[in-house]
C-alpha cells in the first residue's frame, strides 16, 4: 500500500516529535512519502500529485484547512468539465489531527489526541487489508469548490474573516484557538445586530425565505467544537445524510444568547421563533442584496452574493470508523 502523509508544520499542534512518531509507525506498514505543506494551497497540489501517482491513501496531520484542501486536490472541482484526475482512482483520506477544533475528524470518530489517533489509523489500514473496504462519506458541492463539513455566510464569514487577519498580523500566533474565535465573536454579532438583514434562503424546490440575517450549512454534526464542548447547529445531519442549514431572521441578542445556550447543551432542542433550521436537504441556495463575508470549513473566501450548495453521496473514502460522532 502507497501512502502519502501531508504536515502543515504551522497547524495549531502539529510537533516535529508527533510528525517523526507519526511517520515511524506508517513506515513499517505501508511505503511512506512525507510531503510538508509551505505555502497555502500547497495541500492542493501535493493531493493532485498523488492521485497521478496512484497513491491509495493520503494522510493529513494538520487541521481542518489542510483537510479540506487536500479533499479539493483529490477531487478537482466540483460540477461541469471531469477534473484532470478523473481517469485515474482516487486515494482515501486519512486525518491525525494538528489543528485547533479538529472538527472533521472528531465527527469522524477520530481522536483529538494524536497518538490515540495514530494507533487508530494503524488498525484501521490493517483491518482494510483484510476487507479491501474504506468508509465513504458525502461531501458539500459548493460550486467553485468541495466544502467538508461547513460553510457560512454573513456572521459567520466576518468572524472567520477577523480571525484570519489577527493571525497574519501576529508573526508568533500558530494556530487559533476556541477562544480567539469567541473574542471575534462577540463584537460582530454586536455589529450585525444593527443591520438590516441581506440575504435571501431557499431549500430545494420552495419559495424563498427573506429577511435573513446568516446562514451556516453543514455536513456534518456537531458544527464546532469550543475546546471539549460539542456547539450544535444540525443535530440530524451526518456525513451519510444531505445538508443541515440553519439561519435566522433576527439579530436580537437576547433572542439569540438564548439560542447559543441551546446550541451548547447536551440535548439540543433548537427551536426560536426566529429560527430556520432543516436537516437532511439536497440543496441550498442563497443570495444577497449586497456581496457578504463567505467561508467554507473555517477558510475566508471573500464576498459572495450568491452561493449554492449541494449534497453529494458516497463522494470520498475515508480511513475512519464505521461510525463516528456525527451517527
Amino acid at each position: 500500500m502507497r501512502a502519502v502523509l501531508i504536515v502543515n508544520p504551522n497547524a495549531t499542534s502539529t510537533t516535529a516529535a508527533g510528525r517523526d512518531l507519526l511517520a515511524h509507525a506508517l513506515e513499517s506498514r505501508v511505503r511512506l512519502t512525507v510531503e510538508h505543506t509551505n505555502h497555502r494551497g500547497h495541500a492542493i497540489e501535493i493531493a493532485e500529485q498523488a492521485v497521478l501517482d496512484g497513491v491509495d491513501v493520503v494522510i493529513v496531520h494538520g487541521g481542518d484547512g489542510t483537510v479540506n484542501e487536500v479533499v479539493n486536490g483529490l477531487l478537482g472541482k466540483p460540477g461541469g468539465a471531469a477534473p484532470t484526475n478523473a481517469q485515474h482512482r482516487i486515494p482515501a483520506v486519512g486525518v491525525v489531527p494538528g489543528g485547533s477544533a479538529n472538527v472533521f475528524a472528531r465527527s469522524l470518530g477520530i481522536p483529538q489526541d494524536p497518538i490515540d489517533a495514530t494507533n487508530q489509523l494503524i488498525d484501521l489500514l490493517s483491518e482494510y487489508r483484510r476487507t479491501r473496504t474504506w468508509r465513504r462519506i458525502g461531501l458539500m458541492d459548493c460550486g467553485e469548490r468541495w466544502g467538508v463539513f461547513t460553510a457560512g455566510m454573513g456572521v459567520d464569514g466576518e468572524v472567520v474573516a477577523s480571525v484570519e487577519a489577527q493571525r497574519d498580523r501576529s508573526a508568533k500566533q500558530k494556530g487559533v484557538s476556541a477562544m480567539r474565535y469567541i473574542r471575534a465573536a462577540v463584537p460582530t454579532v454586536l455589529r450585525s445586530a444593527r443591520r438590516e438583514p441581506t440575504l435571501t434562503l431557499q431549500l430545494g424546490g420552495r419559495e424563498p425565505v427573506p429577511g435573513v440575517h446568516f446562514v451556516f450549512v453543514s455536513n456534518s454534526s456537531p458544527w464546532t467544537y469550543a475546546n471539549k464542548r460539542p456547539v450544535w447547529t444540525n443535530p440530524g445531519t451526518g456525513f451519510d445524510t444531505g445538508l443541515g442549514v440553519f439561519a435566522t431572521t433576527s439579530m436580537s441578542v437576547w433572542r439569540n444568547v438564548w439560542l447559543v445556550r441551546q446550541m451548547l447543551s447536551k440535548r439540543p432542542k433548537l427551536k426560536a421563533a426566529h429560527l430556520i433550521r432543516e436537516d437532511d436537504v439536497d440543496f441550498v441556495r442563497v443570495t444577497s442584496d449586497i456581496p457578504v463575508a463567505t467561508q467554507i470549513d473555517g477558510d475566508y473566501i471573500g464576498f459572495r452574493d450568491a452561493m449554492t450548495f449541494r449534497a453529494v453521496a458516497d463522494a470520498v473514502a475515508v480511513v475512519a470508523p464505521l461510525r463516528g460522532t456525527d451517527e
